[in-house]
């Protein structure tokens, strides 16, 4: 039986639009994602560069746009997060151990942050028993250290803890060590229909 849950953040709780990311990068000259720019991504969101040096990284590759525009452009795939989902959410901390796992960067949850306010993120970190974000804990999903992160550290059963996330690279390695998956479809189903679809019972815990 399940007694314990595990969420992605973006396009779980708080709703992303990448194509509003890419075309407000691209406003500013920047077109193509490379292999480069991805790597820079990557240690952005492993906490090896800062936001200040990921903004300047990206710079050369726009049409010398100030990082303040760069950073506005890089939010603006930031969308809302939904009243009920929280409120969902709180009810569910009633009966299950929670805990937050995203990649994610110190740019879009300072820009979280800001937009929600500190009433908003307060009442939704305390949820949880723990909130990780990759850039602090230095490791991303489906990187397997990630859920062994969260296993060595908070004597967590894999059988028993269902994981949530929109990606299938992050659910397929998470179901390769043992956890339940939901991958959530995005656009089509929402984290609130965890138990009208019967992922678990809401009686488990």
């Amino acid at each position: 039986m399940v007694n314990t849950i595990v969420f992605d953040f973006g396009d779980v709780f708080i709703n992303k639009n990448s194509k509003a990311k890419d075309e407000a990068l691209a406003s500013l000259g920047l077109t193509e994602w490379n292999e480069d720019l991805e790597e820079l991504e990557k240690q952005l969101e492993t906490g090896v560069i800062s936001a200040k040096e990921f903004l300047k990284g990206l710079q050369p590759y726009t049409d010398n746009a100030s990082l303040e525009a760069i950073k506005e452009a890089w939010n603006a795939g930031i969308e809302n997060f939904p009243l009920y989902r929280l409120e969902f959410l709180q009810k569910l901390a009633t009966s299950y151990r929670l805990f937050l796992l995203s990649n994610t960067d110190p740019i879009h949850i300072e820009k979280f942050e800001h937009d929600s306010g500190a009433s908003f993120y307060s009442d939704f970190y305390q949820c949880f028993e723990k909130v990780y974000f990759s850039h602090e804990i230095g490791i991303r999903k489906p990187d397997e250290g990630a859920y062994n992160y969260l296993i060595n550290n908070h004597d967590i059963q894999p059988k028993r803890t269902l994981l949530v996330d929109d990606k299938k690279f992050n659910t397929d390695a998470a179901e390769a060590l043992g956890f339940k998956v939901w991958r959530l479809q995005k656009g089509s189903e929402d984290v609130t229909e965890l138990f009208d679809k019967k992922i678990i019972p809401f009686n488990e815990a």
